[in-house]
C-alpha cells in the first residue's frame, strides 16, 4: 500500500514553504498535520485560509477549549496532544482549565456552555435534541 509521506520543511513544495514560516512564526513549531497538508500548496492555503476565518467567529480560548472537549470525545491522541499544546502555549489556558475541557466542561460559565454543547455534538454526531441548540 502507497503511503503519503510527511515532509520536511526543506522537502515541501516551495510555494508551501511562506505558509509554513507563517505557521511557525504563529504556533512556534509546525505540527504533522500542516507538514502533510503542504504536499498540497492550494490545500495548505485553503486549510490555513479557513483556520483564520475561525478566528474572526471564535476567540482562540474558545476554539482551543472546543477543540479539547471535541478531541476527548473522538478518542483522538493527535488531537489532544496538538490542542493541549496550543491551549497552554498559545490561549494561555491554565492546566486546571484544560482538564476541564477535555471533560466538557470548564471555570468559566461563558465556556461552559460551549464545550458541553460541541462536545455533545461530538458524541451525538450532530443530533443533538432541540432543547440542547436553545
Amino acid at each position: 500500500m502507497s503511503r503519503i509521506t510527511i515532509p520536511s520543511f526543506d522537502g515541501a513544495p516551495d510555494a508551501s514553504k511562506p505558509i509554513l514560516d507563517a505557521v511557525h512564526n504563529q504556533l512556534g513549531v509546525v505540527p504533522n498535520l500542516f507538514r502533510l497538508i503542504a504536499n498540497s500548496p492550494a490545500a495548505l492555503s485553503a486549510f490555513t485560509g479557513f483556520q483564520a476565518g475561525l478566528g474572526k467567529t471564535l476567540d482562540l480560548k474558545t476554539r482551543e477549549r472546543i477543540a479539547l472537549a471535541v478531541a476527548q470525545v473522538n478518542r483522538c491522541n493527535y488531537c489532544l496532544s496538538a490542542h493541549t499544546y496550543l491551549a497552554l502555549n498559545l490561549a494561555k489556558l491554565l492546566p486546571e482549565e484544560v482538564a476541564l475541557n477535555r471533560q466538557a466542561t470548564s471555570a468559566d460559565a461563558k465556556a461552559q456552555a460551549a464545550v458541553s454543547f460541541a462536545a455533545q455534538v461530538a458524541a451525538e454526531r450532530g443530533h443533538v435534541p432541540t432543547e440542547a441548540i436553545a
